[in-house]
C-alpha cells in the first residue's frame, strides 16, 4: 500500500462527529480562500489581520488576495503550479498563502534562516515557478535563483532585488485586477509543500492538501470548543513553520482576528505587552518562549484577563515549566499539543482539565486521528511498553513530494510512521519517551543530524563526525558535534567549524560546541553509538 492512495481516492461525504459537513471534495468551497471570501461578504468591516500598526478588514484582506491572485495568474501561475514564500513574518506572507489557494497553486513556505544553497534546493525540488520574498531575504533568494532556473519571477515585499524578473509586491497588486477569481479548487489537491527532513540529510516536502488542513482545523475546534470570547489569536511563531500555517486556519474558518508577531529575536516583554494590548484570547509558544515569558518579574502586572487558551508544543518541556505556566496564567486553559508536520500537525493533545493529573503526557488522540503504538513488525505493544506511534486519518499528508520510495516507507503497513517512541498508560494517555530518528529540537526548530553531518564531513580536517543534542537551559537542546580529526596533529578548531558551516547551514543548525575524539564509538555493524555519546556529553 502506498501513502497516497487513501487521500488521492477519497470521495463522497465528509463527516464531523457523524454529521455530513460537505457533499464532496471538489467544489466544496472550504479552502482558506473560500473562507476569507465568505467572511468578506458577511463581516466586511471586521478586522481580520493586524501586525504592529497595520490592520486589514476582511474586505481589504479579500481584495488584496484577489489582486495578488490575479498578479500571479498574469505571470503564468495556475492550478498545480508551485510558488515559494521566503519571508520573515508579514501580513503579505499570509496574503501570499491565501492567494495561492484562490487559484489552485501550491505554496512552498521556506525557512527564512536558510542560506542560498538551501533555498535553491527547495526551489528546485518543488519546481517552484515563482518566489515571493522580502527585502531581508532578497539577496539570498537572488543567489539561490542562479541555481534554480525554473523559478521565473519574484515578487519582493519592500525594497530589494531578488534576481531576474523581480517586481515590487505592492506594484504587482496595484497593477492587477480586483475582479473576482473563479477557480473550482478540489479539496483533495495539494495546498502546501512543507519541507521537513529525515535521516537521509536532504529535506523532504510533506504534501498537505486543503482537506488535510480543513479536517485538522475542525479537530482542533472540537477539542478546544468554540466561544465568542475566544476570537483573537496571536500567531507568535514564524509563518514558514507548520505551527504558523495551522495557526491561521482556525481564525480564518471562524471569522476571528489574527494578530501577527514579528520574526527574529523573541522579546518576552514585547510579547506580553502585545498580549495585553491586543486583548489576545489564544496563543501558542514553544517551551523556550514560555520560559522567557514566565521569567519576567512583573508579568503579573499586565492585564491578561482576555487570555482564555494557551498551548505549547514542538519541543520537550519540563514539568517544572508547565507548573510555572499554569501558576503565571491561572485564568487560561493550558493545552499540550503533539504531532508533526506530516500530520497537519497536531495528532494528540492534553486537555486543560488533565494538565495537572497527567502532567508530562501529550494526551490522547485528536478527533479524526487514529493511532497505534507498535513494534518494528507492526504488532501492537501492551500498554506501558514502549513502541513507535503510527497514524492514519484525514489529517495525514498525501505524500512526500517527488519521493515515492520515502513515501512508501513512511506508510508501510498502511499507517504513517512517526519515528516517535511513546508509551501509553492504563487510561490511554500517551507519553513521549524518545525519538527513533536522530533529530534535535532546539527552541522549537528541528535540526536533522544527517544533514549537518553531511555538511561537516566535507571539511578537509574532519575525518568523521556525529551530531548529538545536549541539554541547554535556554533552547531545550543544542547541537554538539563530536569530531574525529583526519589528522590528529592538526584538528579543526571551533572557528574552522563555524566558518565552514556559515556558508552551508542556517545559523540554528550549526553546532554550538565541538568535542574532539580519536574515533567515534560504533557497534559491531559499524553504526555510530549515539546513545553512548549522549550519555558521555549530556552534562
Amino acid at each position: 500500500m502506498t501513502a497516497a492512495i487513501p487521500h488521492r481516492t477519497m470521495s463522497g461525504p465528509i463527516t464531523l462527529n457523524g454529521e455530513v459537513t460537505m457533499s464532496g471534495l471538489a467544489g466544496a468551497g472550504m479552502t482558506i480562500s473560500d473562507q476569507l471570501a465568505r467572511h468578506a461578504r458577511k463581516i466586511p468591516d471586521e478586522i481580520a489581520l493586524r501586525h504592529g500598526e497595520v490592520s486589514h478588514s476582511y474586505a481589504e484582506f479579500d481584495e488584496r488576495v484577489t489582486r495578488l491572485a490575479n498578479a500571479l495568474r498574469e505571470r503564468g501561475l495556475g492550478e498545480g503550479d508551485r510558488y515559494a514564500v521566503a519571508t520573515v513574518n508579514h501580513l503579505e506572507t499570509i496574503e501570499a498563502f491565501v492567494a495561492g489557494a484562490r487559484i489552485g497553486a501550491i505554496c512552498v513556505p521556506i525557512n527564512f534562516r536558510l542560506v542560498a544553497d538551501e533555498i535553491a534546493y527547495a526551489l528546485n525540488d518543488s519546481g517552484a515557478s515563482a518566489v515571493i520574498t522580502d527585502s531581508a531575504l532578497a539577496e539570498g533568494v537572488a543567489q539561490a535563483r542562479l541555481q534554480a532556473p525554473e523559478t521565473r519571477f519574484a515578487l519582493v515585499i519592500g525594497r530589494g532585488d531578488a534576481g531576474a524578473e523581480s517586481v515590487a509586491f505592492e506594484d504587482a497588486l496595484a497593477g492587477a485586477s480586483a475582479e473576482r477569481v473563479e477557480v473550482d479548487v478540489d479539496l483533495s489537491s495539494p495546498a502546501f509543500i512543507m519541507y521537513t527532513s529525515g535521516t537521509t540529510g536532504r529535506p523532504k516536502g510533506a504534501v498537505l492538501t486543503h482537506h488535510n488542513l480543513l479536517m485538522h482545523t475542525f479537530s482542533l475546534l472540537v477539542h478546544n470548543g468554540v466561544s465568542e470570547d475566544d476570537r483573537v489569536y496571536l500567531v507568535g511563531v514564524p509563518l514558514f513553520h507548520i505551527a504558523g500555517v495551522s495557526g491561521l486556519m482556525g481564525p480564518l474558518l471562524r471569522g476571528g482576528r489574527i494578530v501577527l508577531s514579528s520574526s527574529g529575536q523573541f522579546d518576552p516583554r514585547e510579547t506580553v505587552a502585545l498580549l495585553a494590548r491586543e486583548r489576545i484570547s489564544g496563543c501558542f509558544f514553544v517551551p523556550a518562549q514560555w520560559q522567557a515569558i514566565c521569567s519576567l518579574p512583573d508579568v503579573a502586572e499586565y492585564d491578561l484577563s482576555a487570555l482564555r487558551r494557551i498551548s505549547w508544543g514542538a519541543a520537550p518541556a519540563s514539568t517544572t515549566l508547565l507548573r510555572q505556566i499554569m501558576e503565571t496564567f491561572p485564568q487560561a486553559e493550558l493545552s499540550t499539543v503533539f504531532g508533526q508536520t506530516e500530520c497537519s500537525p497536531v495528532t494528540t493533545a492534553l486537555r486543560g482539565e488533565d494538565a495537572i493529573r497527567k502532567i508530562g503526557s501529550v494526551g490522547t488522540p485528536m478527533l479524526n486521528v487514529e493511532v497505534r503504538v507498535v513494534d518494528d513488525e507492526m504488532n501492537d505493544v501492551a500498554r506501558g511498553e514502549v513502541g513507535e506511534i503510527v497514524y492514519r486519518g484525514p489529517t495525514v499528508m498525501r505524500e512526500y513530494w517527488n519521493k515515492p520510495e520515502e513515501t512508501a516507507e513512511a506508510f508501510r503497513g498502511g499507517w504513517f510512521h512517526s519515528g516517535d517512541l511513546v508509551r501509553q498508560d492504563d487510561e490511554g494517555y500517551l507519553y513521549v519517551v524518545d525519538r527513533k530518528k536522530d533529530m534535535i529540537i532546539s527552541g522549537g526548530e528541528n535540526i536533522y543530524c544527517a544533514e549537518v553531518e553531511e555538511a561537516l564531513s566535507g571539511h578537509p580536517k574532519i575525518g568523521e563526525v556525529a551530531l548529538i543534542g545536549v541539554p541547554d537551559p535556554r533552547w531545550g537542546e543544542a547541537p554538539l558535534a563530536v569530531i574525529a580529526p583526519r589528522d590528529p596533529a592538526d584538528p579543526p578548531t571551533d572557528e574552522d567549524v563555524e566558518t565552514w558551516c556559515r556558508a552551508r547551514l542556517a545559523g540554528y543548525k550549526r553546532p554550538r560546541q565541538i568535542r574532539l575524539v580519536e574515533q567515534l564509538p560504533r557497534n559491531p555493524s559499524g553504526k555510530v553509538l549515539k546513545t553512548t555519546l549522549r550519555a558521555e556529553y549530556r552534562d
